[in-house]
């Protein structure tokens, strides 16, 4: 069962359901300052295994700066951030770098490289790895997540031959061939129409129910917010101002929280 965010957590607790051992990405007051600009202030979350949970916010709320924390593209001030069991500031630059190959990441931009087919565009992050794979391991695995987003038939096609949602698709085809444990998705209907966007929502949700990943999602959609999310965490003031399932954030008394809704 989803928390209630009217239940008061833990004075220590991060916010968010279940016990916090359980929690695949953890962070604890979390704060991060470039100069006078203090982004993050006292920011804690969790997010559970197999759980949606989206980060909403306003443009310039620190969105952004949270993920590359997350990630350890930059480290916090202040605070802690464990994912997958591990604290990630203390990680050396290998084990960091094993650690974010099991994690998935879903670029705004899609980040294909339009000079390779779609076939070797999957098959990229899958040679960069440590672990060795065949040809014809290869070729099962960039078929499966072609399969898996609806586009079984593009290998062999260019980027520029595809419209903004296909490319969004193999993007995120791109991400499920390594077999993420937690997908982090950056606005991931920024630039689509309203069908596309919507055919993306239920997309992220597929994929959660067929590998039970974990995804923190970052977005201002709102629709992306009510069709994807199991809790929503509204990143305001540099902190988690609230959190709770979509319907209760829709409900909430505060207006700062309830004109996202309106």
């Amino acid at each position: 069962m989803l928390p209630d965010s009217r239940t008061q957590p833990d004075a220590d607790a991060a916010p968010g359901s279940g016990p916090a051992a359980e929690a695949v990405v953890r962070l604890e007051h979390v704060a991060k300052s470039f100069g006078n600009n203090h982004v993050l202030r006292d920011f804690s979350l969790l997010v559970q295994p197999g759980q949606n949970v989206v980060v909403l916010g306003k443009s310039g709320s620190g969105k952004s700066v949270l993920v590359k924390c997350i990630i350890g593209l930059l480290r916090p001030d202040a605070g802690r951030i464990t994912v997958l069991g591990h604290d990630v500031a203390s990680l050396p630059h290998d084990a960091l770098d094993q650690l974010r190959a099991r994690l998935g990441f879903l670029f705004q931009s899609n980040a294909l490289y339009d000079s390779m087919t779609v076939r070797e565009n999957l098959l990229f992050p899958l040679r960069r790895q440590w672990m060795a794979h065949g040809r014809s391991e290869e070729e099962t695995l960039v078929q499966q997540a072609l399969d898996d987003v609806g586009l079984g038939d593009t290998a062999d096609k260019m980027p520029a031959e595809l419209s903004g949602g296909m490319r969004k698709r193999i993007a995120l085809a791109r991400t499920l061939i390594l077999r993420p444990e937690i997908i982090l998705y950056d606005e991931p209907t920024t630039g689509l129409d309203p069908v596309t966007g919507r055919e993306i929502d239920h997309l992220i949700r597929d994929v959660q129910q067929k590998y039970n990943t974990a995804a923190l999602i970052i977005s201002h959609d709102m629709d992306c917010v009510r069709l994807t999310a199991d809790r929503v965490a509204l990143l305001a003031e540099g902190r988690c101002y609230a959190e709770g399932t979509y319907e209760q954030l829709q409900q909430h008394p505060d207006p700062r929280v309830n004109e996202f809704f309106i």
